[in-house]
């Protein structure tokens, strides 16, 4: 049996790599850092808000600044997602199907899809633990089991398919309680007739009974298990949000700070500049004034010379006036 093709709504949305203008662009800059390894993510991230605040646009700095980084296995479920795309649509119409056989009740329908889809999952599963490895990354089996969740999640749900297929998540899905599509819709569609099921005795009714007592225990104790496990959850995003929070307020004094030092060196260099000019020109007003007292005194002597000359003359004069 082919997969059906897939709706319209599923496909993953567009993906934008450039940016006009020179701008900084969230979106292509959103696709550019879940595009590179985990160990890459943060020192690019903050070289893009720090260009994006370089070029006055401070709200989307801060936008870009909350991006989080990738757990290794949202970033191994993304790199599926970019490097298998294909095979992320495949998925995606395998989820459709799902959801198709579920709505309709078609037992058989939900059987056969039901097991392709843990066949599906465990294999892209695999592929993006080998992806990752080609990367350089090798992912332990807890991150390997948050991809099969993650791919559950986008067979579950077409929002989760579509976050997936767009190769961006940042953390990864939970796959959704229960989820086994074709489960109680097989069981109403193709299982025993209820003859039959009425032809069971006492016996075996009470272990039934019995059996379903002990399951809903378990099943209550899981549901307990996982609202004390998303509310722990919910505690530590709250906990990463003030850190967070934080971390902006930091980052912000410290690049205000950077920015007055800045200025303060401009100013300085400007008064460095001044300094040496108004060096420069007592340099050459001392060298003036040196020029100009040599000429002072040549003069004098050049004054004391001629009236010495002077004296002398006018004493010759004086005796010849006063001779026979």
């Amino acid at each position: 049996m082919e997969h059906p093709h897939i709706a319209a709504d599923e496909a993953p949305p567009p993906r934008r790599s450039d940016r006009s203008g020179g701008q900084v662009d969230l979106d292509a800059v959103t696709d550019e850092l879940y595009g590179l390894s985990p160990d890459d993510f943060t020192a690019a991230r903050e070289q893009r808000a720090q260009q994006a605040r370089q070029e006055g646009a401070r709200e989307l700095a801060e936008e870009i600044h909350r991006l989080r980084r990738p757990t290794l296995a949202a970033w191994s479920a993304n790199l599926l997602a970019r490097e298998q795309p294909e095979q992320a649509r495949l998925l995606l119409g395998l989820g459709e199907a799902l959801r198709q056989a579920h709505r309709d009740l078609d037992g058989a329908q939900l059987r056969e899809l039901s097991a392709r889809q843990h066949q599906v999952t465990a294999r892209l599963a695999q592929e993006a633990a080998e992806l990752a490895a080609q990367y350089g990354h090798r992912i332990s089996e807890t991150a390997r089991r948050e991809v099969t969740d993650t791919l559950h999640a986008a067979l579950a749900d077409p929002q989760a398919g579509r976050d997936w297929a767009a190769g961006r998540l940042d953390r990864p899905r939970a796959a959704p309680v229960g989820f086994t599509p074709g489960e109680t819709e097989a069981g109403g569609a193709g299982g025993e007739p209820s003859g039959r099921a009425s032809s069971k005795s006492d016996r075996s009714r009470d272990r039934g009974r019995n059996a379903g007592r002990k399951a809903g225990r378990d099943t209550a104790r899981r549901r307990e298990q996982l609202t004390r496990a998303r509310e722990r959850a919910r505690e530590a995003e709250r906990a990463l949000e003030t850190r967070e929070g934080e971390h902006r307020a930091a980052r912000e004094a410290a690049d205000q700070a950077a920015e007055r030092q800045e200025q303060a060196e401009q100013r300085l260099t400007g008064l460095r500049e001044r300094l040496r000019e108004a060096e420069g020109a007592q340099q050459r007003a001392r060298s003036e004034v040196r020029t100009a007292q040599d000429r002072l005194r040549r003069a004098e002597r050049s004054e004391e010379k001629a009236r010495r000359k002077a004296d002398d003359a006018r004493g010759r004069a004086d005796q010849l006036a006063d001779g026979p």
